[in-house]
Formats: structure tokens, sequence, C-alpha cells
């Protein structure tokens, strides 16, 4: 990471405290919305941590680059927004502890549907290192669904063949628990979005009535953090994400599901 003494890019500095991504920086600027020490700000401008930046007259702080930005593990309940929109109460973003300006980015969103694992940062650039490091990993999903899966089904559900002609890559379907008109089963991937899950299964004709993730690469979604909670990475769980081990050698899943129950 370059010393707070060296010029980077507006663009950089502005995703790094969180404040816009890179592509929104640059909509900023080519609409005169920026200003470096009073004057516009151009595209490929570098500033440091003494320029003064300013959004539509607006002082944007720098003194927040100091300090490193930590990566939340949350436990979001089914159908809570995560980021949800301004003055929005019910979302759980609007739950975290932010300092003014800061805003949340979310690393392989589910659907506000589903629920489980979500991971987020104010820092944009580690968050889009995260985004392609979590692509290649373990991803393992909880879900109830209507009835028992077929054969067929599970066959089709294990092929991971989607409607725009890519193929998601399953490793495991598995039972786990449940009876009568609600079965459990759990799904290990190789770096699944909850989006393309719930089209794969839905292309497959499974009725879900509940979707968890509950495993993201190493990170295991504890029994012990209670919904619409959350708690920081360490820096050793973080360096996890973004050089992991090899998928085989992950160590599988832990039985049960956190969030499974009514």
């Amino acid at each position: 990471m370059a010393r707070a003494s060296e010029p980077e890019r507006l663009q950089k500095v502005l995703s790094r405290l969180g404040v816009a991504s890179r592509r929104e920086a640059e909509q900023w600027i080519r609409g005169g919305r920026l200003t470096i020490n009073g004057r516009a700000a151009n595209l490929g401008d570098k500033v440091s941590h003494d320029d003064q930046l300013r959004l539509d007259g607006r002082l944007i702080r720098q003194a927040r680059t100091a300090i490193a930005r930590p990566v939340l593990l949350c436990h979001r309940s089914p159908g809570i927004a995560l980021l949800g929109a301004k003055g929005d109460a019910e979302s759980v973003a609007s739950r975290l502890p932010r300092r003014a300006g800061e805003r949340f980015m979310s690393i392989s969103p589910l659907p506000q549907v589903d629920g489980g694992l979500e991971l987020l940062s104010a820092d944009g650039d580690l968050a889009a290192r995260l985004q392609r490091a979590v692509r290649a990993q373990v991803m393992v999903y909880s879900l109830r669904v209507r009835g028992e899966l077929t054969d067929e089904q599970q066959r089709a559900i294990g092929a991971g063949q989607l409607d725009r002609g890519i193929a998601l890559k399953v490793l495991a379907i598995a039972e786990a628990g449940g009876g009568g008109s609600n079965r459990w089963y759990q799904i290990d991937t190789l770096g699944a979005s909850g989006n393309d899950l719930r089209q794969l299964l839905e292309r497959c004709g499974v009725a879900v009535s509940r979707l968890l993730r509950i495993r993201v690469g190493a990170l295991q979604l504890e029994r012990s953090l209670p919904r619409g909670r959350w708690r920081e990475l360490t820096a050793e769980e973080v360096g996890a994400l973004l050089n992991p081990v090899a998928p085989a050698e992950t160590p599988a899943a832990a039985p049960g599901n956190p969030g499974s129950g009514p």
C-alpha cells in the first residue's frame, strides 16, 4: 500500500476511503463535483494526504486513510436488506458502526430474500480484491426445500448448468436434516454467488423456502453469532481470504446449519 506522502490517483483515494467506487468517482470528476485545493478535479489527477478534497463543496476528510478499515462478517437475517436505501432503518449497514461519509460495500452479496454469512468492507480497494478472491473459494449453502430432492434434481444441480450458458461448479450435495415437507440440504460450490445458486435451483424445479450461506473459504458462520450481529475479521482471516489454499485442501464444512430453523 502506498505511504500517505505518496500521491495516488484521486479515484483510488476515494475508493480506499469508502466514499465511492472508482467508476462513481470518475463520474463525479466528469460532472465537476470534485475539487482539489479549490480547483476542479480532472481525470488523472493525483493527490496526497495533505490535499483538501471536496465533493459538492463538502470536505472529504483524509485523516481516515491512516486507520485500517475492518472487514466485517455479518449474520444477516433472510429478507432484511444488506445496504438499504439512505435513511432505511431496516438494513444491516444502518446498524453498523461507521464514521461520517463512510460507506460499506458487500463482497459477493446475497439476494435480499436470503441470509447467512455476509462480508462487508468500507475499503473499496480491499473489497474489490476480496470479491475476486472469493470467486475461487469454496462457498457452502444450507437450503430448506419443500419435499425431498429427487435423484434427477440432484444430478441437475450437480451439473450446475445456468440459463445463460455457463455452469457453476457444484462440489457436493448432502442431506442435512428435516422431515415431512421441509427438508434441509447442504450444497458446496466453488465461488457460486447466491443469485447464481438461486437461478440453478429454480432451473432444476426446486422449491426453496430458505437459503443461507454458512461458509466462505475458511470462514464459517458461527452459531454464537446472533442474527443481525457482526464481528471484525482478524488480519489472519483477511489474509486467508486473499491467499487461500487450494479448494481440495480446504477443510470440509462443519456439520449442522447455524441458521436453520423455522
